[in-house]
Parts: C-alpha cells; sequence; structure tokens
C-alpha cells in the first residue's frame, strides 16, 4: 500500500479529478501521492471542461487526465479513500470490504480531522497515522446527516456551480492537509 488518496465519485469527470488537482497542490512536496477513480467511469473519457478549468487554477495541465473506472485494486491500494457520496463509500466498501477503516466521504474526512488529535506517531507513515487519528475522532463524534457527508454533483451546472464544489473541496481537505502535516 503506497501513501496515497484515492478520491473516487461517479464518473470521474467532475468531483474526483477536481479533488485530485486541488489535493495535488496542497500536498505539493509531501510523499502522498494522489489519484482519482469513478464507480461509473468509462476509462480514458477527458475531464469536464468547467471541472478542468478548476484544474487548471492549480498550476498543472489537465489536458492530459483521463477516467478511470474504479478496480479493487485501487482501494487495495490507497491509504486513504475520500468519496463524494454516501452512497459511493459503500460501494466501495461492499467491492472491498477490508478498506472499510480508511474509507470516508470526503466531508465527513475533513469534520474527522479538523476534531482529530495530532497523531503521537507516525508508525506507517504521516498519511495512515492521520488516518488512525481521524478514525479514532469518528468514534467520539456523533454521524452526519446525508446532507453533511455527500458533496453535491455540478454536473449540468454552471462555472459558477464547479467552483462552488471546488471551494467546498478545499474546505474540506484543508483539515486533512493539516493532519497530515501535523502527523509528519
Amino acid at each position: 500500500m503506497v501513501d496515497r488518496i484515492l478520491f473516487v465519485c461517479h464518473a470521474n469527470l467532475c468531483r474526483s479529478p477536481m479533488a485530485e488537482f486541488l489535493a495535488g497542490r496542497l500536498l505539493a512536496g509531501s510523499p502522498v501521492e494522489v489519484a482519482s477513480a469513478g464507480l461509473g467511469a468509462v476509462d480514458g473519457r477527458p475531464m469536464h471542461p468547467y471541472a478542468a478549468e478548476v484544474a487548471a487554477g492549480t498550476g498543472r495541465d489537465p489536458a492530459g487526465f483521463r477516467s478511470r473506472a474504479l478496480t479493487a485494486g485501487h482501494l487495495a491500494d490507497a491509504a486513504l479513500v475520500l468519496t463524494a457520496s454516501r452512497r459511493q463509500r459503500s460501494a466501495c466498501v461492499s467491492l472491498t470490504p477490508v478498506a472499510v477503516h480508511r474509507t470516508f466521504t470526503l466531508r465527513q474526512f475533513g469534520r474527522l480531522a479538523a476534531l482529530a488529535s495530532a497523531p503521537d506517531d507516525a508508525w506507517g507513515g504521516a498519511l495512515r497515522a492521520a488516518v488512525r487519528a481521524a478514525a479514532r475522532a469518528r468514534g467520539r463524534s456523533q454521524p452526519g446527516a446525508a446532507s453533511d457527508d455527500d458533496l453535491a454533483d455540478p454536473i449540468g451546472g454552471t462555472p459558477a456551480d464547479f467552483r462552488r464544489c471546488a471551494r467546498e473541496i478545499e474546505r474540506s481537505l484543508a483539515p486533512v492537509v493539516a493532519l497530515i502535516e501535523a502527523a509528519g
């Protein structure tokens, strides 16, 4: 298992690629890799044009991005799986049950990372230590409502809807990055 965060949405055209690019910018210089995939993705499609505009703002060129269908191997290789919705989290855990303790919705993990204490050891790497710390916080917090956990899908929306989704992704990632840095 590599120190990799895997972002999962439905088609791997909007939310998960935006999260991959935004996290890549926020985690630049760290040993954490980022990737994305989709539960219903068709391999090889380019990112949605509005999502590509957001991704271009990270300083990386989204032109080479191609969607990929989620496999059990992707889930098994990730130290942390962050999904766009509760339904997608459930599907990931059904596909690879051993990933249950490291699979969260992005918004849920962001809340847990904000509540988590700094890891007292980085055994297995900073990302794994951050996942353990957030999992402990999950045991001390009340479950959120679906509206608190699900990241709205901007597909069919305007460029402003995609930018709004990207801001929510960044809000959720900020405490995650801080927790990983604290564990590092």
